[in-house]
């Protein structure tokens, strides 16, 4: 029932930390040595004087970061007053030991390290002082390195909630696109059962071959234009059985950009558009072309169909709820980066013009 307390002391002894750490260490002892020579012991030997600060600091470097990371840990913030007690009790120690360990390599009789002698007593505040200086520094890189994995952490959470919209946003568009094509589709298909099986049946594999096309589609990220096409196929394979004569499409997508990657769901609600308000309500119907194509580095994928037009009177009303839902998925992802376009076709219908920034690696392949 203690889990949560023992997780903590499964991950092991940071020695990576511990060693990277120990880089800063070395280089302090050397500029001690440095300061003691030249500031402090009127020019005594540099190298004696490098292997003391080696000593002293070495040890007092391994009790304060050794049982700080063994005790609390590389991401927990050690407590000020236990924290204090350490360095001091660190200091004193590392001041006596390292004085002795000092004294028998390099085969020097030393002061005894437990006297209270001005030497040790100013060696003892030295130590300290530089011990203090040290944590000051570590102390900085910790908070450092806490705050940028908070903002890493804070970044991931933001990239997290962004796609959660962004797919909620998909599954809105989803559910405003599907209905009016699914009912219309079904009730056809009643109305062929009866007196046209083999048609039927036809809607009903075109049915089939769409939903598992979109179904694939809805679920993901990103897509690509090779899969967004061949949705397209599917739905347009469906509605071009419910209409029969009065629907034909041509869908234009060159083999070097098959592979580029794009939000899904973006040629649909255009595709709908152009046979809901263009091409059910003209009597003959007429044709859709889907293309892709690239432009100084932008991606242009138009919709254009011969139907009625923008402005017809007879042309079918509706919300354009789809149009408006791509327009804020764009404005989403690539700010004014990307845009939606719709005009008049000549010399009849009307076009949809969507353009994306090209992925960084693809510069304009047909150009």
């Amino acid at each position: 029932m203690h889990t949560t307390d023992a997780a903590p002391r499964k991950t092991g002894f940071p020695y990576r930390r511990l060693l990277a750490d120990a880089r800063y260490a070395l280089l302090l002892n050397v500029l001690c040595a440095l300061f003691v020579t030249f500031v402090l012991s009127g020019g005594q030997s540099f190298w004696l004087n490098l292997l003391a600060s080696m000593c002293i600091g070495g040890i007092v470097f391994l009790l304060i970061d050794g049982i700080r990371l063994a005790w609390w840990g590389e991401q927990r913030r050690a407590p000020l007053l236990p924290f204090s007690i350490l360095v001091i009790v660190s200091a004193a120690v590392a001041q006596v030991a390292g004085t002795m360990l000092f004294g028998w390599l390099a085969n020097i009789d030393v002061p005894a390290p437990v006297s209270m002698s001005p030497r040790n007593v100013g060696m003892t505040v030295f130590t300290l002082a530089v011990a203090g200086a040290a944590i000051l520094f570590f102390g900085s890189r910790e908070k450092i390195a806490r705050l940028q994995m908070e903002a890493a952490q804070e970044k991931a959470r933001a990239e997290s909630v962004a796609r959660q919209a962004m797919q909620a946003q998909l599954q809105l568009l989803q559910a405003q696109i599907e209905p009016h094509m699914l009912f219309n589709t079904l009730a056809n298909l009643q109305g062929l059962i009866s007196f046209d099986p083999d048609r039927a049946q036809l809607l009903l594999d075109q049915l089939i071959q769409y939903l598992r096309a979109t179904l694939s589609s809805s679920r993901a990220g990103s897509t690509t234009l090779k899969q967004e096409f061949s949705l397209m196929q599917a739905y347009l394979g469906l509605m071009s059985t419910r209409m029969g004569a009065r629907l034909r499409f041509t869908l234009d997508l060159p083999e070097a950009l098959r592979d580029i990657k794009v939000p899904p769901m973006l040629l649909q609600p255009l595709v709908e558009n152009a046979i809901q308000h263009g091409l059910e309500a003209k009597i003959e119907g007429g044709h859709i072309h889907v293309q892709a194509s690239t432009n100084d580095g932008v991606l242009i994928l138009t919709v254009a169909d011969d139907g009625l037009g923008l402005d017809h009177p007879g042309q079918t009303k509706g919300t354009h709820l789809g149009v408006a839902n791509i327009r804020e998925r764009l404005r989403g992802m690539h700010g004014d980066a990307a845009s939606l376009s719709l005009a008049a076709n000549h010399p009849a219908g009307a076009i949809a013009r969507l353009t994306l920034p090209l992925p960084p690696t693809i510069t304009s392949p047909l150009a």
